[in-house]
């Protein structure tokens, strides 16, 4: 039996199973465990003739189809993937997919736009965030050369939102500036759901950046525009208005349009949404002066099951480290320093601003502790956001280390 080498066996397995599409799981079995068969497709393993005869049994094809390399037609892999659900397996689609990319030869300029598009969102469905960035940032690139105004406000929009995630406020306004600039200037007829997340995208960012005046103008400005406008789009515009309101102090009102938020949008139409709109409202509860630990724990409850159903790693994750935040203003210091340690096992998860609050809030327990070192590290992690640019973010840090300085709990022992 002549079969191809390592890397191009591994290469032409993942092929052959994405297009019966099936997953891994689906061709383990006796003699044929998950390992092996991952370093099969890894090019880790050499394939013996009994592995190739089992798999070509498990796929329903001759043992022949694996004698020739795989050829990674761009347009076919992309279709391929299309077709694949997300519980078929991101991450193989996404090796699929970027293999075929880079070994693509003059493909379509069209079809590798759709490409890089897919494989951005498989980037951000995986959490990888900085790959994400990379790839949209192509992505732009290649809109520009394609000199399509409606592919390059998609993609900057798709690009303004990462960023934000990775907590580059900076890039972030850029980003959302130049789409909502392209669409004045090429006078396209952006729907009224992507001019609204343009400005709220920019609005986050302004807020960020400490221009909390000029972010709380447009979101006055986004909030006309709809008008009796119900569902998600109207939800989002509305959670950020009292997002923007939390910044400035105005908790009543920030309470008062996150409720407005939560009655726009029906379970029904966009479940997932219906729950980050609640992890967003314990969130600002937590965040007003004093705390509305009452509140929150309401929200965190309420969508509890809703977290069971819908919810995503990166849901849990988040829902963690608010049942923490919730502990520690419960004064459940232990339980509070156990919660943190499991939203750090999945800290790359989070939003760069999250990362940044999880690290504050371990110091804070760790003071509550008797660590007479943890508002030394808070200083310092205070001064490294307001060197990054986000002096909204720094105020919330020392916020913290003026209250952690003052508590009568946070004296060092010994």
């Amino acid at each position: 039996m002549a079969v191809l080498d390592q890397p191009e066996f591994g290469r032409r397995l993942r092929q052959l199973r994405l297009q019966r599409g099936k997953s891994q799981a689906d061709l383990t079995g006796p003699g044929m465990s998950s390992a092996y068969l991952s370093r099969l497709e890894s090019g880790a393993r050499p394939p013996t003739d009994r592995a190739v005869s089992y798999l070509a049994s498990r796929l329903g094809m001759p043992v022949t189809a694996f004698d020739e390399p795989a050829e990674l037609d761009l347009a076919e892999v992309l279709a391929t993937v299309f077709t694949l659900s997300d519980s078929d397996g991101n991450a193989d689609a996404r090796d699929t997919l970027a293999s075929a990319l880079a070994t693509a030869t003059d493909p379509e300029p069209l079809t590798r736009w759709l490409a890089l598009s897919e494989l951005a969102r498989l980037h951000n469905s995986l959490a990888d965030y900085q790959r994400e960035h990379e790839i949209l940032l192509e992505l732009s690139a290649l809109a520009n050369e394609l000199n399509r105004p409606a592919l390059q406000i998609h993609a900057r929009l798709r690009l303004a939102r990462c960023c934000r995630h990775l907590g580059n406020a900076a890039d972030t306004r850029q980003a959302a500036r130049e789409a909502l600039e392209l669409g004045n200037r090429h006078s396209i007829r952006v729907s009224t759901p992507d001019l609204i997340r343009g400005k709220l995208l920019l609005i986050s960012a302004e807020a960020e950046l400490g221009d909390i005046a000029e972010a709380a103008r447009l979101s006055d400005e986004v909030c006309e525009l709809l008008d009796g406008i119900q569902g998600p789009v109207a939800a989002e515009a509305y959670w950020t208005a009292a997002t923007v309101a939390t910044r400035q102090g105005k908790f009543t009102q920030a309470k008062s349009l996150l409720g407005q938020a939560m009655r726009v949008l029906d379970s029904r139409e966009d479940m997932t949404l219906w729950m980050r709109l609640r992890l967003a409202g314990a969130s600002l509860s937590l965040q007003a002066l004093p705390p509305r630990a009452e509140d929150a724990q309401f929200l965190l409850e309420a969508l509890a099951p809703a977290l069971n159903l819908v919810g995503t790693s990166r849901h849990r994750a988040e829902f963690i480290f608010l049942q923490a935040q919730l502990a520690f203003h419960q004064d459940r210091i232990e339980d509070a320093g156990e919660l943190c340690r499991q939203t750090a096992e999945s800290m790359e998860l989070l939003s760069f601003r999250d990362q940044v609050l999880l690290k504050v809030l371990e110091s804070r327990v760790a003071a509550r502790s008797g660590d007479g070192s943890a508002v030394q590290r808070l200083s310092a992690l205070a001064a490294e956001v307001q060197a990054n640019g986000m002096p909204e973010l720094a105020a919330e840090v020392w916020r913290a280390i003026a209250e952690s300085v003052t508590h009568p709990d946070s004296t060092p022992q010994g």
